[in-house]
């Protein structure tokens, strides 16, 4: 059974849709997960229904960090099939908040991941 499918504790959102809460492995304080309740492996799969609430929850839940955690910035990503490094097969928004001074040259942000293409 999947892990995202099974989650039902620490949840920081929920609605008809949608769940989110923290990532096991955050990369920054305060990083989210926002996954669809229907079990799918790809954002491309999504309903138009499952894509607003994904929005809504988003906007929500930059509200909840702003408050938490003041971060300065975000990065919003979804990976998509292996070739893209995704490992859980239930498509899931990383909600990630970003601290002046977390890494030493953000330019580029999401770029980054394909390294050398990040600085340009």
């Amino acid at each position: 059974m999947c892990v995202f499918c099974q989650k039902q504790d620490h949840l920081i959102y929920k609605d008809t849709y949608v769940k989110a809460f923290y990532d096991r492995f955050p990369v920054s304080k305060g990083h989210l997960l926002i996954v669809p309740n229907r079990h799918t492996a790809s954002y491309f799969n999504l309903t138009p229904d499952e894509k607003s609430a994904m929005d809504r929850a988003i906007i929500f839940l930059k509200s909840y960090i702003d408050a938490k955690y003041q971060p300065d910035g975000y990065n919003i990503g979804v990976n998509i099939g292996a070739a893209s490094g995704q490992t859980v097969f239930h498509v899931h928004i990383h909600m990630i908040p970003r601290y002046e001074g977390d890494v030493a040259h953000p330019r580029g942000g999401v770029r980054g991941v394909i390294p050398s293409k990040q600085d340009y």
